[in-house]
């Protein structure tokens, strides 16, 4: 099946991710600042923003499997672009919570980061994140080599510790995470023969 067998359709599928991303973050922005965004627009928009970097890292991990299954390889190529958006809603998540929960107290962020470990979880995957984003370029893949590769299967660590991250920050209904650990765990067994293959040269 050959959905996207031209370049123009697939600068019209980046166009429409990059809208749809870009969009979806200012209008709620715009909702939570003229106080339209539920009963707390602060947490409201701290907790859509994160979702939103959890939705789309795992629409990240499923364009593979997807292309595969529909034998289009031109969906890969959207990969990177999505990769980037999950760490772009992941930052305004914690520009958010520095910023309209914590009022850009630092101080105060760094105790929480140390002191709440669904805080410390979702760091470190942000840091993670981060670390892909940076080297996720053409020019950042040759220089580093083969090593660029081992570090951007950190992304199926990512993935898990982000749902955990979110399990720990719920303090009532756990339907929704057990979703994404459902989630979660079959895109995992997806890549069972790559993550084993991993483990064995670490071993």
């Amino acid at each position: 099946m050959q959905l996207l067998n031209s370049k123009p359709r697939l600068y019209f599928l980046k166009t429409v991710i990059h809208l749809a991303c870009l969009l979806t973050a200012g209008w709620v922005f715009y909702l939570a600042a003229t106080d339209q965004f539920g009963g707390d627009p602060v947490k409201e928009l701290i907790h859509f923003y994160g979702m939103s970097a959890l939705n789309v890292l795992v629409l990240t991990l499923c364009v593979s499997p997807v292309s595969r299954w529909l034998k289009e390889p031109m969906w890969l190529r959207t990969r990177r672009l999505l990769g980037l958006y999950a760490f772009f809603f992941a930052a305004l998540h914690i520009l958010s919570f520095l910023w309209f929960d914590l009022q850009l107290a630092f101080g105060l962020f760094l105790s929480e980061v140390v002191k709440r470990p669904y805080i410390t979880l979702g760091m470190a995957a942000f840091l993670l994140l981060a670390a892909l984003s940076i080297t996720s370029t053409k020019a950042m893949q040759r220089r580093m080599g083969r090593s660029w590769q081992r570090l951007h299967n950190w992304i199926y660590l990512a993935l898990p510790v982000i749902v955990v991250h979110f399990y720990w920050s719920v303090k009532a209904y756990l339907g929704e995470p057990l979703i994404y650990f459902a989630i979660t765990a079959f895109l995992l067994w997806l890549r069972k023969e790559k993550l084993k293959r991993g483990l064995k040269r670490k071993a």
